[in-house]
């Protein structure tokens, strides 16, 4: 049975006012990545140029070089500068809880080719998309183009579905062929986004740690970290943010307090296992009846 969405919901118009906030900044910040430009200039311009517009950003820039797959944004007084590298840029936009994702990889390091491949993926991904598809049939899809490029997909990181203030939630989208995976049905909003690479294809947690996100509401006895919570309960919601969005005394040293009572998680940013380069694209869509509306898209 299928029921009648009303896309024109003001749920949709908020993800979809999000989308075009977010694929304008995408643009202008994808511009802004040079040889020696600032990492935490870029992250704080492109997140100011979001509330300018008129959203609020759903998650801390992230800058994601060569192996480095996501997870990665400039902490406090981070004075690093982009190399000949490889630059993933993923950015998110919410207006009233309701989100756009999006990721685009600038090459500074001359593989082409590992940037189009990701790319190229994710258009052909885009073409299948529409009610009843398998979500395992789009994975296929995307492996197959990797795989042409003589490539591997990423397969341990997916796609997802965007929620109301939740940045993943179901559906997942593979980025390889499935045995088992949901259907896609009318009014879902999901992010597709192929990751390729010249490694083996699997990403594991690094040591570093900048964003966080909410896990459970509690009590601590310490200040900074009690005025943190607040902070972040207020500001934040379930969304994650980035140490340096925290405008509490001693960030860090309340973060650290408030992870030990499993009061919030951190996001360690995630590499190749290899050490090799990793390129990324991604869209945010809503399904429609007949198949699915860009919101990301300029």
């Amino acid at each position: 049975m299928t029921l009648d969405v009303d896309l024109e919901a003001e749920q949709y118009e908020k993800h979809r006012e999000a989308g075009r906030i977010l694929a304008r900044v995408r643009d202008e910040a994808a511009e802004r990545v040079e040889v020696g430009a600032s990492h935490l200039e870029l992250a704080e311009w492109a997140e100011n140029r979001i509330r300018e517009l008129g959203g609020e950003p759903a998650f801390p820039v992230n800058i994601s070089v060569d192996e480095e797959a996501a997870h990665a944004t400039p902490g406090i007084d981070d004075g690093t500068t982009f190399g000949e590298e490889m630059i993933n840029l993923d950015i998110g936009v919410h207006v009233d809880g309701w989100l756009a994702d999006t990721a685009v990889t600038v090459d500074l390091s001359g593989h082409d080719d590992l940037a189009a491949a990701s790319a190229e993926a994710l258009d052909a991904a885009l073409e299948l998309v529409e009610p009843g598809v398998e979500t395992g049939k789009i994975g296929a899809e995307i492996e197959s183009v990797i795989d042409g490029y003589g490539y591997n997909p990423v397969v341990n990181l997916t796609g997802h579905g965007l929620g109301h203030w939740q940045q993943h939630t179901p559906p997942n989208i593979p980025n390889r062929a499935v045995a088992q995976s949901a259907e896609l049905s009318a009014g879902d909003v999901v992010a597709i986004e192929p990751f390729a690479t010249d490694g083996a294809g699997k990403v594991s947690e690094g040591s570093d740690e900048e964003i966080f996100a909410l896990e459970t509401e509690g009590s601590v006895r310490d200040r900074s970290a009690r005025q943190a919570l607040e902070e972040i309960t207020e500001r934040f919601r379930t969304l994650p943010f980035a140490t340096r969005w925290l405008e509490s005394r001693r960030p860090e040293m309340a973060l650290r307090r408030l992870k030990q009572q499993d009061i919030v998680h951190g996001y360690p940013v995630l590499k190749e296992q290899d050490g090799r380069l990793v390129s990324q694209k991604e869209h945010t869509v809503i399904i429609t009846e007949d198949g699915c509306e860009v919101t990301t898209r300029r």
